[in-house]
């Protein structure tokens, strides 16, 4: 059952930034180790699962917006990181280094 849920597993390490000549820059931060974590089609528990990104996975945040709160490897939060078109992970299993905002809000 792929969940919001933790098992076992090694660290993945820390954010890294990524630039190109389309990006200004990205920064990629990785989910809590040994999490397969579930891609919702918006923020919150309640929206469909889209996909699930594989253990050991970072994501880029490119917005974030509040919705269901969770509780996870990071503590309870009601923050949720746009990961791409359509696709929100809850900031709660994401290492961003910070309990707040790392990301502008949605639009």
């Amino acid at each position: 059952m792929s969940v919001d849920h933790v098992e076992p597993a090694e660290s993945s390490g820390g954010a890294e930034t990524v630039t190109t000549a389309a990006a200004a820059s990205v920064t990629y931060y990785p989910i809590a180790p040994g999490v397969r974590l579930n891609v919702r089609s918006g923020p919150g528990t309640a929206y469909s699962v889209v996909r699930v990104l594989p253990e050991g996975s970072k994501v880029a945040i490119y917005c974030q917006t509040p919705g269901t709160t969770v509780s996870g490897p990071y503590g309870t939060s009601n923050i949720w990181d746009n990961i791409g078109s359509g696709e929100y992970v809850s900031d709660a299993y994401v290492h961003t280094g910070s309990d707040g905002y790392v990301a502008s809000r949605c639009a």
